[in-house]
């Protein structure tokens, strides 16, 4: 019998392990879609992590920027999928810096949680030593699994502000109504605890869900907000779902992001 559950949790341990980055991170490789395209002038540029990987980031500058945003993406895609998001935030008179993870797009290596930590540390570092503008207020805002990283660089390097968008307190959490999925990650190395990472910083916070998240249910975006010891504000998002490429009520969302910026300055 001891034998047997020995195996067991070896089993389970190595089953979680092999699951873990599979269910983690959906990258697509390349890069075939870029701001130019959708009007807005760009600079690439190349990253270089201490572990000697090399990541993609774009930055989209606005000389009449209200604020400059530090931009962590979700688990899937590569920059060039997330670019309609990205203009969308420079049409706002945002300054934009984005990066691609290890192993996203143009960004060499595989993605894993450390690693991707690893690359959050190279951005910020190279963002404070040659694109930080002393004009306006720097926001790292988080989406979805960039909620986590979002609020990793918040312990690294203190921003003005944080926004989290369609994120979660902590990967776990995620299975709280999956009994299969909740043994499996207590022997997964992955955690994505954004609410413990924010619990370290008093950043004022911006938290937005829409409440017809098919992906992070509403729930989740509460539960992370309620978990924020700092100054924080939470606007729901009518109608909206996790993949939308634009706001499904923008008057709302854009109002909200408006105020909160307003409030850095």
């Amino acid at each position: 019998m001891i034998v047997l559950i020995v195996v067991a949790v070896l089993v389970l341990v190595l089953g979680a392990r092999l699951l873990e980055p599979r269910l983690a991170f959906f990258p697509f490789a390349g890069e075939d879609v870029t701001p130019r395209q959708f009007g807005a002038e760009f600079s690439a540029f190349t990253i270089n992590t201490a572990d000697g990987e090399r990541l993609r980031a774009w930055h989209l500058p606005r000389a009449d920027a209200v604020a400059q945003v530090l931009y962590f993406h979700g688990n899937g895609g590569n920059l060039s999928i997330w670019t309609d998001v990205l203009v969308g935030l420079w049409h706002q008179r945002l300054d934009v810096v984005a990066v691609d993870y290890r192993g996203y797009g143009l960004s060499t290596g595989r993605p894993t949680e450390q690693g991707l930590y690893r690359d959050v540390d190279a951005t910020i570092a190279h963002v404070e030593s040659v694109l930080r503008r002393a004009d306006v207020p720097l926001i790292y805002w988080g989406r979805s699994l960039g909620t986590a990283m979002a609020g990793y660089a918040a312990t690294r390097a203190r921003p003005d502000g944080v926004v989290l968008e369609s994120g979660f307190p902590s990967a776990k959490a995620l299975f709280d109504r999956n009994p299969v999925m909740q043994v499996l990650s207590a022997f997964s190395t992955y955690r994505f605890a954004t609410a413990e990472w924010m619990a370290r910083v008093q950043t004022p916070t911006l938290v937005i869900h829409g409440d017809r998240d098919s992906v992070i249910p509403y729930r989740h975006g509460q539960s992370l907000y309620h978990a924020l010891p700092g100054p924080k504000r939470f606007v729901a998002i009518p109608g909206g779902d996790h993949n939308d490429p634009a706001p499904a009520d923008p008057e709302r969302y854009w109002a909200a992001v408006r105020e909160f910026i307003a409030s850095l300055r």
